[in-house]
Order: C-alpha cells, then sequence, then structure tokens
C-alpha cells in the first residue's frame, strides 16, 4: 500500500508511453464532429463557460438535484449527543471507535476510453470539455445519467462498481498517456470516526479540484496529498521536467475528494457546495464532518500512475499545467455492493483489497466472492 498521508489542522495534507488506437477522442463515436466549443474565458486550453444544458436528472434546470431519500437528523461525527433528564438538559460523552490505522477499500479500475466530453460539467454537450481520460464505466459520454451508467459495462474489477471516473488527459508531445491496468481509486474514512460512514446515494456526483486553480491554490487544497510524484520527488505542484529513466519508476498523483455530504442534494450548480471536507473538532485531534454537510461518506483517493519517465518536458495535462489537475465522480454502484464494501472495510476498520479482503486480517473474511461480486 502506498505511503499515508498525515491529518495536520483538519487539512489533509502530506504535503512506456503508451499511445494506443484510443488515442484523443478515442472510442468516441463521432469525436472528429463534435461541436466547437463556444468562445469564453480560456485558461490554457479549457474553456470555462457555464453550461447552458441542464442535466436530463435536473428537472427545473436550476443546476440542483435533490437526492430522492434525502438524509435527516444526522449529527456530526463524535459530536457529544444531548439528552434531557429529570435534572435538566445535559450532554452525553462521545466515545469514540476503537483507533484502526486503515478503514479502506480499493476499487481498481481500468481506463476505458478518451473524449472531449464531461456529463457533470457540460451536460448533454459532446465535445464541449477538455479531452477526459475515462475508467469504471465503459459508456461514460456527455448524455449519461445515473440510469445509462447502471445499463453500462465496467472496467472496475468489481462487476457492481458501474461508476465513472474521469480526469484531464495526460499529453506527451501532445499525444495521449493513458495509465495501463487496474488503478488505485481507494474509498477510505475521511473523518476519525469511521464508524460514521455510509455508502454514497445513489446518483451522487461532484468535481474535485478545479481546472483553473492557481499552483498556490493547488498546493493549498485540502485534497492535495504529495502532488506529482516522480522517482524520489515528492510534492511538485507541477509536472517534474524530468524523472529517473528505469523500468519501474512512472509519473504519479493522489489527490482526495470531500467525505462529507449535505445529505440533500446528488449535484448543485457549481458541482461542489454539497459536498464539504471534514473539519477539526474544537480543542480536540479529531475530523469531523461539518453541521452543513453532516453525512459522512467515503473519502475518494485516485492515486493514478501514467507510465512516462526521462525528459517530462513536452508532458502536460489536456487542462493545462500539472496545477490544474482535477476529477470528476458519478455514483452508479450496485447499492448493496458498495454497502457490503462500506461496512465490511470502512466502518470494520480493515485494509481491504477490491474484494472486501485485508490479508493482515484473514479471520474476517471477505465482502466479495472470487468473482468480486456478493456472495
Amino acid at each position: 500500500m502506498a505511503r499515508r498521508s498525515k491529518i495536520i489542522s483538519g487539512l489533509l495534507i502530506s504535503g512506456a508511453l503508451l499511445v494506443t488506437s484510443l488515442g484523443v477522442g478515442g472510442m468516441a463515436a463521432g469525436a472528429d464532429s463534435a461541436p466547437a466549443p463556444t468562445p469564453a474565458h480560456q485558461h490554457q486550453g479549457h474553456t470555462m463557460a457555464a453550461s447552458t444544458v441542464p442535466a436530463a436528472e435536473d428537472r427545473d434546470g436550476d443546476g440542483t438535484i435533490p437526492a430522492a431519500s434525502p438524509v435527516t437528523g444526522a449529527k456530526p461525527s463524535l459530536k457529544a449527543a444531548v439528552k434531557r433528564t429529570a435534572r435538566g438538559t445535559v450532554k452525553e460523552a462521545v466515545k469514540a471507535p476503537p483507533h484502526r490505522y486503515f478503514h479502506e477499500f480499493q476499487a481498481n479500475c481500468s481506463v476505458t476510453h478518451t473524449r472531449p466530453d464531461d456529463p457533470i460539467v457540460y451536460p448533454g454537450q459532446p465535445g464541449k470539455s477538455h479531452d477526459h481520460t475515462f475508467m469504471g464505466n465503459t459508456t461514460t459520454d456527455a448524455h449519461s445519467t445515473t440510469d445509462s451508467l447502471k445499463r453500462g459495462n465496467t472496467a472496475c474489477k468489481a462487476p457492481g462498481d458501474k461508476s465513472a471516473y474521469w480526469m484531464p488527459t495526460l499529453l506527451k508531445a501532445g499525444q495521449p498517456v493513458l495509465p495501463v491496468g487496474p488503478q488505485v481509486i481507494y474509498y477510505k474514512a475521511g473523518v476519525t470516526d469511521y464508524t460514521s460512514v455510509r455508502p454514497f446515494p445513489q446518483g451522487l456526483r461532484y468535481v474535485v479540484g478545479s481546472p483553473v486553480q492557481s499552483a498556490e491554490e493547488f498546493r493549498r487544497h485540502p485534497g492535495f496529498v504529495e502532488g506529482w510524484e516522480c522517482g524520489e520527488s515528492y510534492f511538485n505542484v507541477d509536472i517534474p521536467k524530468n524523472c529517473p529513466t528505469s523500468a519501474d519508476t512512472q509519473l504519479n498523483i493522489r489527490f482526495q475528494a470531500p467525505s462529507c455530504w449535505d445529505g440533500k442534494n446528488l449535484d448543485t450548480p457549481d458541482h461542489q457546495s454539497h459536498m464539504s471536507y471534514p473539519t477539526v473538532k474544537p480543542g480536540t485531534n479529531d475530523n469531523i464532518c461539518p453541521a452543513s454537510h453532516p453525512v459522512a461518506v467515503p473519502m475518494i483517493e485516485f492515486k493514478m500512475a501514467f507510465p512516462v519517465n526521462g525528459d517530462l518536458s513536452q508532458v502536460r495535462l489536456s487542462s493545462g499545467a500539472g496545477h490544474s489537475f482535477h476529477y470528476d465522480f458519478f455514483n452508479a454502484w450496485d447499492p448493496a455492493t458498495l454497502k457490503a464494501l462500506v461496512d465490511h472495510c470502512v466502518v470494520g476498520g480493515l485494509q481491504c483489497d477490491a474484494r472486501g479482503y485485508d490479508e493482515t486480517h484473514p479471520e474476517a473474511g471477505a465482502a466479495l466472492d472470487e468473482n468480486y461480486e456478493l456472495p
């Protein structure tokens, strides 16, 4: 497993080129005839025009997609409960769960295609985005909805994970460099009370980071872990110009998503404000969900590996410089499968693989069978 970052002051900080037949826009039918982006503010190749087309699931077109079953009555984790007694109102002491260094599982998903689409930011508008590298669901495009993803196939090890994951395409001299094999997408506890984490609601979607963030904003982002890594070089805000040339050296990026949900909305106009990073409980070192976003959900962490090394002076993202890295998540897990993994691995305080098996605790068994399905 990769080195783990320390949680400091509530911020989660620690501070072979594959050019396949996919190509930029590969496996995207009609990509060559996609409409040109609407003229707007440009940032290193990325069009920042606001979407003029609402998502298919946005019934009133206001940019907000309410959850079918809102979560009510959720309390921020590790917050003292209040009870009324004959002697008045008193606060009950909070008992933290047993310490566990790990509370996670992996969703190992391979690249499926590249395409200049973004069904969250530019729904129903093919070709309007910078190029993205898609993982997981094989059908993701500008028209994707929760239902269409559920009907699709997946390149994740667990057949129950039909979620869509995507990020800007890495380019070398203008040609795409695609991660090889299943990539590591962690599902972790972002709060100290890992027993309070519950599965994502169906259809939840959000954007992590921003293609227009500055280098300093990227460095200070609460999702920043180790920045761009290559060899023994870590915490890089931009892609290093050089990297050791060896068979086992690759360019890596790790970035964490917010893990507190407002309990009400599957999406909001900025694709971010329905989610929040944990905060520090005053007087403690405990990370808790704020009252505005009281529902603790899994904290996704991308750990992507790109097969490039040596001279990286011509390596960039389709969205611009290295500090423009960001990614999107659109949940289409089979609910029962996701719940089994969250309950067994995250709530259970284990370090699981994609089957939900912790080799250091074989007595705990696995959440899924040898086919990565519910037993």
